[in-house]
């Protein structure tokens, strides 16, 4: 009588494991493999790397800070998205950038401190004012990398796009790691321009875009050829970029009938008020 053989262990998907079981700390190396997967071949998923950061909620001693910063990378990249502040408040405590925040005083140098809510409420600081820091040690728990992580969304969520390349420049190490950054937030900073200027001055763009010279002139001339941008010259401003209208850069006032008050009701209070 021959010796069974022994069954092959089913294989999962990432998706299969999460429909499962979320919450089975025995998926999380498929799901620190399934980051690296993400970050090689330029493909994203929120809810498995929400997943992990779940999981190393209940397992902090497993946490990888690699695996961390590549999932907060990935979801920098998906900006105007909240995805990096969804990832930042799973992480766990033992790295407390949940309770940090950012305030830029009057020089526009930027300010990671940690408070309590409700004195941030009461005191909220205002222009050339930062935040007292001696008397706070929860930020010398966190990663660096972190803290730096968290500045770059500061900066993008304010568009102050020249500061966010600077600072990107510091620390290519941990950028640079996730192939496709550099054409993520090119592609937010764009994505705001257009929310703002109908026309937008080439300086502008150069500076959001971190992009000049001859690059910038094969980057307009794609633009032009497939997303409808028109190059204009203006008088002692250079050259324009005349972008595509929206809702936003091109509001349109529209008179809702709903909305209006017929004039016969407006007379009627006119006794009232005499």
């Amino acid at each position: 009588m021959g010796i069974p053989k022994q069954q092959p262990q089913q294989q999962y998907t990432v998706e299969q494991l999460l429909a499962l079981n979320p919450y089975n700390p025995d998926i999380l190396p498929d799901l620190e493999n399934f980051v690296n997967e993400q970050v090689s071949s330029q493909t994203y998923s929120l809810d498995a790397n929400l997943c992990l950061l779940r999981l190393y909620q209940f397992e902090p001693e497993r946490m990888s800070t690699q695996i961390v910063a590549r999932i907060l990378v990935k979801a920098l990249m998906a900006m105007p998205a909240p995805d990096f502040s969804l990832c930042l408040f799973l992480i766990p405590e033992r790295v407390p950038v949940c309770l940090t925040f950012c305030w830029e005083n009057k020089y526009g140098q930027v300010i990671l401190d940690s408070m309590c809510v409700s004195f941030l409420l009461l005191y909220a600081p205002g222009d050339g004012i930062s935040l007292v820091k001696e008397e706070i040690t929860v930020l010398a728990q966190m990663e660096e990398q972190f803290k730096t992580l968290i500045v770059l969304s500061h900066y993008l969520e304010t568009a102050r796009f020249r500061q966010f390349w600077d600072e990107a420049a510091k620390n290519r190490h941990i950028v640079e790691v996730v192939p496709g950054f550099e054409q993520a937030i090119q592609a937010y900073a764009i994505h705001v321009l257009s929310l703002t200027y109908q026309k937008v001055p080439r300086t502008v763009l150069a500076e959001a875009i971190n992009i000049e010279g001859l690059s910038l002139d094969k980057f307009l001339e794609h633009q032009v050829a497939n997303c409808g941008w028109v190059l204009e010259k203006s008088q002692g401003k250079g050259q324009l970029i005349v972008l595509p209208p929206n809702e936003f850069n091109h509001p349109e006032l529209k008179k809702n009938a709903a909305d209006s008050i017929p004039l016969e009701h407006i007379t009627r209070i006119f006794p009232i008020l005499g």
